[in-house]
């Protein structure tokens, strides 16, 4: 179960990082995605240092589990929110990649607290 949830944490690290990186750096992909969901563009950046920091928190948290448990727990309800700004405002075509990380995000807990 370990290996498993390194694989799991690492590339949910990756791609977690990479949209963070992406939200500070003001992609303009990004900040289309953003306006759909109404986030002000102004405040787009503390998604991304929530993102990179969870990106670190699942690194870390190979090492030392209880990091890497509360970041998977953030990364959860991080996507839960996502999931629920999609829905509400319709948006049915973008809920897609939230809701694959957010279960990513279950996988990633589940097998940390197997692996423990």
């Amino acid at each position: 179960m370990f290996v498993a949830s390194i694989i799991v944490s690492a590339l949910l690290a990756i791609a977690v990082g990479g949209s963070g990186y992406n939200k500070l750096i003001k992609n303009e992909t990004i900040l289309k995605g953003m306006d759909v969901v109404r986030v002000p563009r102004d405040r787009v950046w503390m998604l991304g240092v929530l993102e990179v920091a969870a990106a670190l928190g699942l690194v870390v948290g190979i090492f030392w589990w209880p990091i890497g448990v509360a970041a998977a727990i953030g990364v959860i309800v991080y996507f839960v929110g996502a999931v629920i700004a999609h829905l509400r405002v319709s948006d049915t075509k973008g809920v897609g990649a939230p809701a694959v990380l957010l279960l990513v995000g279950v996988a990633a807990l589940v097998l940390r607290l197997l692996s423990v």
